[in-house]
């Protein structure tokens, strides 16, 4: 990741609401209630509640329905895990638990850990070594699979595990000579190009492009990983007066394209390749990126955001994030945008705006990279606001766009410097979220639960069976009644101010203890299905 204003929201423009799916349920409603449609519901009857029309009820900012919500858990350097190379097998896994349980605590969704980050492997990859940041040295395995304890502990929570890959960055020294001779670089020499005091795999290189594609769906048929997720870096960042230096290349597959263009093309290629391998194999599997948030600056396009940044992702990167939106070549792109409100060179209120634009109207989730490794610790004055992250949310609310937000990185989220974390979570993460859903991949809900029955004092224990193969999870609500006779209604469900928890599915059979039931006051409980794209089945309710 690179590291590279207090704002109100703004009159007239809309609150976000959550996108929400309705289902045609009158037949289903049928079976479950065998009241009369116009008899109010009882205690112990089962009734629908179908999901509400996108738009059809007015709901609370604070309180989305549907949100990504997410902190990237960095593992080069040992920047968030594990705390030190070489630490014991046991102790790593309970450092990665540790993480795991903050994001729960932080009411988050997902977690983007880290898992390729120098041509190497959090997992036992026939095509790259051991990673050296797990035990002190490149190839060594760590007693344990770590991407498979990853996945397992983080589905446990209910959150979902996006594996996140460097492509390029072979190593933090320019000298092959520190990977161990085993090393793909090693025995390719023509493949890795020494720029800026790192190592590189060439990007120009169509055996390179293939092996990075080969050793990253290596992990994606072998893991239950959610998405493969990319950050900033593609080409390197330009270092003043030092060309990228791959003329050889150029001068063998440039056919007649300006270098800029033909650099740009072979990034292209391989998030186009990298996308259809993904879908051809695991359909469900989301690509999402999170690149450096400047596309292009006006004064160089006049398609670009209003910007003066000293970095384009289209120049300097050869990355044309904008492109890859437009075509859909991708499920999410989360722009890292790592500036205050009203910071002059790149103004978080702009940058986002521009995104939301582009975003408009495309099978394209757009969520929002934070700098949350900012706060209390740069020259910009906003940033000792503990009110600054707040308020990057509340701007957020008036572009329906903006999906979610990803925090960098662990390690500050768990600082918390100023209380701006808490903060954040006190004002807009009082309920869980529902992920947004990617219609694009699966369409159809899974069919709504069958047979839910409380029991236990108060009536507080829940259990129900799945109404099909394709739920994933079960989000489960409680609406509070005027009397026992009333009914909840989808009104209840736009938003998540009674959405209680979200669990994973495990098995046929589902159980669920509320910790904090309402002793007599009359309440509905409502569950429904969701499956792995996010999509939400009609609620079954008992009062």
């Amino acid at each position: 990741m690179t590291t590279d204003q207090s704002i109100r929201h703004p009159a007239g423009q809309p609150a976000r609401r959550a996108v929400l799916f309705g289902l045609a349920a009158a037949p289903l409603a049928l079976a479950l209630d065998p009241a009369p449609a116009e008899a109010a519901g009882g205690p112990g009857r089962n009734y629908l509640v179908p999901q509400p029309r996108p738009g059809q009820f007015p709901t609370q900012p604070t309180t989305p329905k549907h949100e990504l919500r997410a902190m990237w858990v960095s593992v080069v350097a040992n920047i968030d895990w594990p705390s030190k190379p070489g630490l014991p097998a046991a102790q790593q896994q309970a450092e990665l638990i540790d993480w795991l349980e903050l994001a729960v605590q932080q009411r988050h969704n997902a977690v983007m850990l880290q898992v390729r980050p120098t041509a190497d492997a959090l997992w036992p990859s026939p095509y790259e070594p051991w990673s050296a940041w797990l035990t002190g040295k490149q190839g060594a395995d760590p007693g344990y699979d770590p991407l498979a304890f990853a996945v397992a502990e983080a589905h446990k929570r209910n959150l979902e595990l996006h594996a996140w890959f460097n492509p390029f960055r072979v190593a933090m020294t320019e000298d092959p000579a520190t990977l161990i001779p085993s090393h793909p670089a090693r025995r390719h020499p023509d493949w890795a190009i020494p720029y800026g005091g790192k190592l590189y795999y060439n990007p120009g290189e169509p055996e390179v492009r293939r092996f990075v594609e080969d050793a990253i769906m290596d992990a994606v048929s072998r893991y239950d990983i959610d998405a493969v997720h990319f950050d900033d870096y593609f080409y390197p960042y330009p270092v003043a007066g030092k060309p990228f230096p791959d003329d050889a290349s150029y001068a063998r597959y440039g056919a007649g394209q300006s270098l800029a263009d033909w650099r740009r093309s072979n990034i292209t290629s391989l998030i186009t390749e990298l996308g259809q391998r993904i879908k051809s194999a695991k359909p469900l599997v989301q690509f999402g990126i999170s690149p450096f948030a400047v596309w292009r600056n006006k004064a160089t396009d006049p398609r670009g955001s209003d910007t003066t940044a000293g970095a384009q992702t289209y120049d300097d990167l050869y990355a044309d994030t904008r492109d890859w939106v437009h075509r859909e070549l991708i499920d999410y792109i989360a722009p890292q945008v790592y500036w205050s409100i009203g910071f002059t060179a790149a103004d978080y209120a702009k940058v986002t705006d521009w995104w939301a634009k582009t975003t408009a109207g495309r099978q394209v989730h757009l969520y929002i990279g934070q700098a949350t490794y900012k706060v209390n610790a740069n020259a910009d004055p906003n940033w000792s606001d503990p009110q600054e992250l707040s308020s990057h949310l509340q701007f957020n609310t008036g572009y329906p766009q903006v999906q979610g937000n990803i925090y960098f990185s662990a390690v500050s989220v768990r600082t918390d410097a100023l209380g701006a974390t808490s903060l954040l979570n006190r004002t807009w993460y009082t309920r869980p979220a529902l992920l947004p859903a990617s219609t694009w991949l699966k369409s159809q809900p899974p069919a709504p639960i069958r047979a839910l029955k409380r029991s236990g004092p108060g009536g507080a224990t829940l259990r129900w069976r799945a109404g099909s193969a394709d739920t994933a999870h079960f989000a489960i609500y409680r609406i509070p009644l005027s009397d026992k006779h009333a009914r909840a209604t989808s009104e209840n469900l736009a938003d998540a101010a009674d959405l209680l928890a979200v669990i994973p599915r495990d098995g046929a059979t589902a159980a669920w203890t509320d910790p904090a039931p309402t002793g007599t006051s009359p309440v509905a409980y409502v569950v429904s299905a969701v499956d792995r794209a996010g999509n939400e089945s009609a609620g079954v309710a008992v009062n």
